[in-house]
């Protein structure tokens, strides 16, 4: 990069660079059509990064190397919306759309015109942009208020920083989703880190948009489509579809797919080719709007309390196709736990071509009572998952199926305990477990080696390279220049990121090393009560089960584990290379000192780990098990037996929001 002399030349520079990445944005994010290869785009952030580092002055809310994220905050601001948020009355046949056109009709003077487009699955969202710089975004909340999500919106690309034109004031209304790729992406994350999968696209995206910290939403490569102007200054707008065509000429990317019509029967052909098209969009869909074209039309129409009488949303239901199951096989995963996936002859479902969904474990199996040549019921969770749903009718002298007590990988004689649903082989040096428990080891939230995804360490276990998670240390640029599609700098990168997660805390290297029912929370606490390697090594059982949360079994686990000769191996291994084996304690805070929690449901924006964390961060306890001596049980969508339990003994029930609102006080 060239070294600017002095402010105003960097300055000329920084605002050219901007534009031009701006875009370049524009081009890949709204309209799919990119206008450089990557290496370009990529030079021309290094150098603007380069740029503020050279000059902080430069860095402004909008420039486009604050998209990566990096915002934290504790708690989200409210924001009153000036225009209701509103939701719109949901219809399911052909029926009540003909009902809704004669409503429409009866009530206006002229025959309306429609405007029908896809109903995007994801979290709706309001935008506001003052001279044509975005400066504030919000959930929708109640559709009264909602939530200050500005810093986490500003890591969606197909949002505009800045307008193509300084619009006095804009207030647009968008959804925010989750493209299916992305959310493929993530199950297959969450899933070879051993944490429970998002449910479906629109989950995944609302809780990416509450992160309280910002990098994470830049991660999980958020979209959006724009559908609605709520207010604005210095425009006249007559119609929906005009609304439309000026958020795109503003630079907003503007849901797909709309159409006109006149005619009811047309506009309900339209919706039908929507629900067919489904499975070749790349987002997700739970339905089709039809809305009333013209605005004083639609004040005619007026609304009733709850919902505008000039649109409807039109639901699809969940397609289902019958199958016939033909075999049961055993994958093996990074804890080694035996996981049955259903074979059957291959469908169509959403769009693409269906022939295996997982079966979890061997109590679905049972509840389920699915049997070896079944005909049973298939559908897509969220139009993304293939799962079984139900069996329609056995197969001929068939029998119970119960998952085999062998690992398929190795031979091993498989366990269950008897407190889980899972069947797991025992084998550590199991090859199925090898290339999951070095992505493991390298994953985010473990060492966080950067560039080392499941694509890298295969390439490393495919050559030979790697065979413990220790001979990741031992690897040399010369090493990793021997692997196809790695130059100099790469390789170089990757040995950086490797010597870098050396300096990790002890809490990071032990949730790293895959200890049977240790998470994230469970590692730290551990380091806490032991603050180095040596210490928890030489641990017994009784001062590990002393710990808060820590049972017999978890106790087992860890004792256990700290004297497995492969895993006492591999740390001797792990120290000669200098990893970091000791831990700082950090104070905690006293906001929920002496008070103990129980954690039941999905929570909105956490997992149950990271709220745990949160809570004894700050004095509380958590424990398992509703009591008498608890104080608080937080609980979150589908709470079971626990939130039952904590209602009959008089409890106090709190949400995730109140759990912040007492820290913040």
């Amino acid at each position: 990069m060239e070294n600017y002399k002095d402010l105003e030349t960097a300055k000329a520079r920084h605002a050219q660079l901007s534009e031009e990445i701006e875009k370049h944005n524009y081009s890949y994010y709204v309209l799919d059509a990119p206008t450089v290869d990557d290496y370009r785009y990529d030079d021309l952030m290094r150098e603007l990064c380069a740029l503020e580092k050279e000059y902080p002055e430069l860095i402004t809310p909008h420039s486009p190397s604050q998209r990566v994220g990096g915002f934290a905050e504790s708690s989200f601001e409210k924001v009153p919306h000036a225009v209701q948020m509103g939701s719109l009355q949901d219809v399911f046949s052909v029926d009540e759309l003909k009902e809704f056109d004669t409503r429409v009709r009866q009530s206006l003077s002229v025959p309306p015109t429609y405007i029908v487009e896809p109903k995007i699955d994801g979290l709706s969202v309001s935008l506001e942009y003052r001279e044509g710089m975005f400066v504030r975004g919000s959930t929708r909340g109640d559709g009264f208020v909602g939530e200050d999500i500005t810093e986490n919106l500003r890591t969606v690309k197909s949002i505009p920083m800045k307008l193509k034109e300084p619009v006095p004031f804009i207030e647009v209304r968008g959804e925010v989703y989750m493209p299916k790729k992305s959310f493929e992406k993530l199950i297959q994350r969450q899933e070879i880190n051993g944490e429970v999968p998002a449910k479906n696209p629109r989950n995944a995206a609302a809780g990416s948009l509450r992160q309280k910290d910002s990098k994470v939403t830049a991660q999980r490569e958020l979209d959006i489509f724009i559908f609605n102007i709520q207010q604005v200054e210095g425009k006249v707008l007559v119609s929906h579809k005009q609304s439309l065509e000026y958020m795109k000429s503003l630079g907003f990317k503007v849901i797909d797919g709309y159409e006109e019509f006149s005619d009811i029967e047309k506009a309900i052909k339209k919706i039908a080719a929507i629900g067919e098209s489904r499975g070749k969009l790349s987002y997700d869909i739970d339905g089709a709007v039809i809305k009333v074209d013209d605005f004083k039309d639609r004040n005619v129409l007026g609304a009733t309390a709850k919902v505008p009488k000039w649109a409807v949303a039109f639901k699809y239901p969940p397609e289902e196709k019958e199958t016939t199951l033909k075999c049961i096989e055993i994958n093996v995963g990074r804890t080694g736990a035996l996981t049955p996936v259903a074979m059957f002859d291959p469908i169509t479902l959403a769009g693409t071509s269906v022939s295996r969904a997982t079966l979890h474990n061997q109590d679905i199996i049972t509840d389920l009572d699915i049997r070896l040549g079944d005909r049973i019921i298939v559908r897509k969770a969220g139009e993304i998952i293939p799962e079984v749903v139900r069996v329609k009718e056995h197969s001929e002298n068939s029998e119970p199926y119960h998952i085999p007590m062998i690992c398929p990988a190795c031979g091993a004689e498989a366990v269950r305990d008897e407190d889980e649903a899972v069947i797991r082989c025992p084998n550590i040096d199991c090859p199925a477990q090898l290339l999951r428990n070095i992505v493991h080891f390298a994953s985010r939230n473990a060492m966080n080696i950067e560039g080392l995804g499941s694509a890298n360490v295969e390439l490393l276990v495919n050559h030979g390279l790697v065979k413990t998670v220790a001979d990741l240390y031992a690897l040399t640029l010369e090493d990793i220049l021997t692997l196809p599609g790695f130059k100099e700098k790469s390789a170089g990168n990757l040995v950086g990121a490797i010597e870098k997660s050396k300096s990790n805390e002890l809490d990071r290297l032990i949730f790293a090393l895959g200890i049977k029912g240790i998470g994230q929370r469970s590692a730290t606490l551990l380091c806490e009560r032991f603050p180095s390697m040596d210490k928890l090594m030489s641990a017994d059982r009784e001062d590990i089960v002393a710990i808060d949360n820590f049972g017999d079994i978890l106790a087992e686990n860890v004792y256990n584990a700290m004297r497995e000769p492969h895993r006492t191996a591999l740390i001797e291994r792990l120290k000669g290379f200098g990893l970091n084996m000791n831990y700082t304690v950090k104070e905690t805070g006293k906001k929920l000192d002496g008070l103990k929690f129980v954690l039941t449901g999905t929570l909105p924006t956490m997992t149950r780990d990271e709220a745990k964390a949160l809570i004894e961060s700050n004095g509380g306890k958590c424990s398992g098990s509703v009591s008498s001596k608890t104080n608080y049980v937080l609980a979150g969508e589908e709470a079971g037996s626990k939130l039952t339990k904590a209602q009959q003994l008089g409890v106090a029930v709190i949400t995730e929001e109140e759990l912040l609102k007492m820290l913040s006080q």
